[in-house]
């Protein structure tokens, strides 16, 4: 019985002995891996990440060089696209109105050749009685009120057309020209396009651009000022045409870019470069072989080939453009670590 204590005892003494063993080299792994050298630091407030040659090969870390380029200044402004049916309704109206002008014209002409004709066959000859030349001149005179009537009611509905719509299309609409026809067959979109509040243009630019949603950017083609102005945004308001096989919709919001007509200067960012955090557009420039730094920059003028015009960098830079979001993921889990630390 002894000797099986013994043997009991002897064995609880190795186990024990065991877990302290792994316990220490547990420990001392993780000891080893806080005292790794970090990968982020600061100089002169400025975050800066450093990452050996190795390390950005495996990775697939990479740099290009800014490229210095001149771009038209924009605007940036909001749009949406119309649905005219008030537009139709009214031409359809309008139409209606000249075609009982048209009638009434016309009944008008016969009324009178014939109160002519009585008056003179009672007055002359008295061919015809008295009351017979009354109705002739009671048929003329109600044609003339119908006549009135009608010029009228075109007249109103031009005055609609000018008022709601403008002199431009207005006047199409009054002569039924070609411009106000696309727009009710749908061969154009047209689009309410409001600059932000304090943005003006000397002239509205002949021609500018709309991305929707889908980013697709599409030519649009000044019309006239618009007739009302977006309540929301209380800016300059602006009608454009579009054309309807681009892929818009009426009530469709687009971002419309107007050009000032002047050019500025500034550096173009591929989209793989911009890594965003806080709302905000960032970038990871190379300040050494193995460091780098996140600089903030401007998205507010797209580059024709996708990405961004940023004015106000220097060329030459390089910037990461294949990495930027495995750097940042890098410079917030060395924050991480930092904060659990503490």
């Amino acid at each position: 019985m002894f000797g099986a204590a013994l043997v009991v005892v002897l064995a609880s003494l190795l186990v024990w002995a065991l877990l302290v063993g792994r316990n220490q080299g547990v420990e001392a792994t993780r000891s080893h891996a806080i005292k790794a050298p970090p990968r982020v630091g600061t100089n002169n407030g400025a975050t800066v990440i450093t990452i050996d040659y190795e390390t950005q090969q495996r990775s697939g870390i990479k740099t290009d060089a800014l490229v210095a380029v001149a771009h038209q200044e924009n605007i940036r402004a909001y749009g949406m696209v119309l649905d005219v049916a008030r537009l139709t309704e009214l031409s359809n109206n309008f139409n209606r109105a000249n075609a009982e002008v048209q009638t009434a014209q016309a009944k008008l002409s016969v009324s009178r050749a014939v109160f002519d004709r009585s008056s003179k066959l009672y007055n002359q000859t008295k061919a015809i009685s008295e009351a017979q030349m009354q109705s002739a001149e009671a048929a003329f005179v109600t044609d003339q009120a119908n006549l009135a009537a009608a010029q009228a009611q075109v007249r109103s509905l031009t005055a609609s057309a000018y008022q709601d719509w403008g002199s431009v299309i207005g006047k199409s609409l009054v002569d039924q020209s070609e411009k106000v026809v696309r727009l009710i067959e749908r061969q154009e979109f047209l689009l309410q396009i409001t600059l932000p509040p304090g943005a003006v243009l000397s002239v509205a630019p002949a021609t500018a651009a709309v991305q929707s949603g889908k980013g697709a950017r599409t030519k649009i083609t000044f019309v006239s000022p618009a007739t009302h102005i977006d309540p929301k945004i209380q800016g300059v308001t602006l009608f454009y045409a579009a054309p309807a096989e681009d892929g818009l919709l009426p009530g469709m919001n687009v971002v419309a870019f107007l050009p000032t007509g002047k050019i500025i200067n500034g550096v173009t960012v591929a989209a793989s470069s911009v890594v965003w955090w806080q709302d905000r557009a960032w970038v990871y420039q190379r300040t050494n072989p193995d460091k780098f730094v996140r600089v903030e920059i401007s998205t507010d003028v797209p580059a024709p080939g996708g990405g961004y015009i940023v004015p106000g960098m220097p060329p030459d830079i390089q910037i990461v453009s294949s990495g930027a979001q495995l750097l940042l993921s890098e410079e917030f889990r060395s924050q991480i670590q930092v904060d659990e630390d503490n």
